[in-house]
């Protein structure tokens, strides 16, 4: 007979089917659909979006992308972000296995933060997320001043 599978069962297609009358109902149209199925929102898609979705987080991972920086530095270098701010994200981040935390003893006494394979394997996107904002969201440059994505340069 088999394990039951979670994405199939009559509770969960209930569910959708509910979602999709809903949707008709608000909006005059079903949701969109995969081969017939109701389209279904990927949780871990979600996950990972609101991962580096959140305030600062994908400045500061675009940084780590240069390669290991101390917690000063990294502070100075995503202008506007307080230390409280980027402690906490670190700590989100470390937690979601995106970076390492180093503690520095030699020659001068600090933390160093660097990106994970993980954290690396991220940059793709945040390229491509970045090339999208300039090509949509800088579409008036005047409005928010000349800034070019810059070019990673590895260490």
């Amino acid at each position: 007979m088999g394990v039951p599978d979670p994405i199939r069962s009559p509770m969960t297609l209930r569910s959708y089917h509910g979602a999709v009358s809903r949707a008709r109902a608000t909006h005059g149209r079903a949701a969109p659909t995969n081969n017939g199925e109701p389209a279904v929102a990927c949780p871990l898609y979600q996950e990972s979006v609101e991962l580096i979705g959140s305030r600062w987080t994908g400045a500061i991972l675009w940084v780590l992308m240069s390669g290991p920086m101390r917690f000063s530095a990294l502070v100075e270098a995503v202008p506007g972000m307080s230390d409280r701010l980027c402690c906490n994200r670190l700590r989100e981040l470390e937690a979601a296995g995106l970076i390492d935390r180093r503690i520095m003893t030699r020659p001068q006494p600090g933390v160093e933060y660097r990106l994970t394979r993980a954290g690396r394997d991220l940059e793709a996107a945040l390229t491509a997320l970045g090339q999208w904002g300039h090509r949509w969201l800088g579409a008036h440059p005047s409005d928010r001043g000349a800034y070019h994505l810059p070019q990673l340069q590895r260490r």
